[in-house]
């Protein structure tokens, strides 16, 4: 995405409130692996996606490399730069803005994952290797359009990498590694097919979203609309203290999220909410623990408290609750509130 272009103010979205605020979480924190984002068409999925990277802050990249490199960070280094830094070779900086890649259903393996060169390694003895989108989605965006369409063996690449912050390719005993991390955002339509529920289950996060029903909200929709493609610039700046507002929030909220404290009554809290709710495997309490410490980073805070767990449950549960085919997940937030006020016992 170029400086140049002109986005709708993430801010200024009408609504939809729980997509936003989980967007922002996987922001301030990548390691919730991402967010799948389940809804009608014209529910401001992609207008939030693009417009979300040009809040974020801009970042420092090595010049010129295809991983984007953070030049501050040799741990998170390619092979090539951290080779430079090592020997002290100084390293071309510049800063971009937060890039947004978009992947293609119709995207073969070795356009996500790259490709190794096997020939010019067994002639020349050196690895060769043709980055792919992951390379290119490394400290950014990877959006991924109608995620329940495309190849399974794809989406577990694609969350492999987010959960892990690498890309490692292996081709005849030939193998590459390269920094991988980025923000994760699956968008579907859940009547054009579900995605299978060992894959729903590896998206960090996950929110259901509908068209606006109030209709003073949907008039605001309109009205935001036809003011932005009318003057974008001026409805830009209007919006911009709000933007400002937000970006610190998140940049402080990076800076708070390693001293964030949750205590072992929390923790037994969240056990007690995935047994009551009804979820399989640990994945569930793992991913409501590390939501839970990045809503209280994103308030400031850094203790955990029980309205940021009831907050974070909601996003963290939706997806991985037992159902029957065709049924419609609803969470009895009732019961997870008792699970937060009492120490109820795990029968139903």
């Amino acid at each position: 995405m170029r400086n140049s272009t002109l986005n709708f103010p993430f801010t200024a979205i009408v609504g939809q409130e729980k997509m936003k605020l989980a967007l922002v979480l996987n922001a301030i924190n990548p390691k919730l692996s991402g967010v799948l984002i389940r809804g009608e068409k014209g529910t401001a999925k992609s207008t939030a996606v693009r417009s979300l990277a040009v809040l974020l802050p801009n970042v420092k990249v090595v010049t010129d490399c295809p991983f984007h490199c953070d030049p501050d960070d040799i741990h998170k280094m390619c092979i090539q730069c951290r080779d430079k830094s090592r020997e002290k070779v100084k390293l071309a900086v510049e800063k971009r803005q937060t890039r947004v890649i978009n992947l293609p259903v119709s995207a073969t393996e070795d356009r996500v994952v790259g490709t190794l060169d096997l020939e010019h390694a067994i002639k020349k003895g050196e690895k060769r290797f043709e980055p792919g989108v992951l390379a290119d989605a490394n400290r950014g965006i990877l959006y991924v359009d109608e995620v329940n369409l495309l190849d399974d063996h794809i989406v577990d690449v694609l969350l492999d990498s987010a959960a892990m912050g690498v890309n490692s390719i292996e081709r005849e005993g030939v193998s590459y590694t390269h920094p991988a991390e980025f923000i994760l955002v699956g968008t579907m339509n859940p009547e054009e097919g579900e995605l299978r529920p060992q894959l729903l289950d590896r998206f960090g996060l996950c929110v259901n979203i509908e068209g606006i029903s109030d209709p003073e909200q949907r008039v605001e929709v309109v009205k935001r609309w036809v003011a932005f493609e009318d003057n974008p610039k001026a409805f830009i700046k209007q919006w911009q203290a709000k933007e400002i507002e937000l970006r610190d929030q998140i940049v402080n909220a990076r800076k708070i999220l390693p001293q964030v404290q949750i205590s072992d009554d929390t923790l037994d809290k969240i056990a007690h909410i995935s047994i009551e709710v009804g979820v399989d495997g640990h994945r569930s309490d793992i991913v409501m623990m590390k939501t839970a410490k990045t809503v209280a980073a994103f308030h400031q805070r850094t203790d955990v408290t029980y309205d940021d767990l009831e907050e974070s449950a909601d996003m963290a549960l939706q997806h991985r609750v037992r159902r029957k085919p065709f049924e419609d997940v609803v969470l009895d937030r009732e019961r997870i509130a008792s699970v937060l006020r009492h120490n109820v016992s795990a029968s139903t």
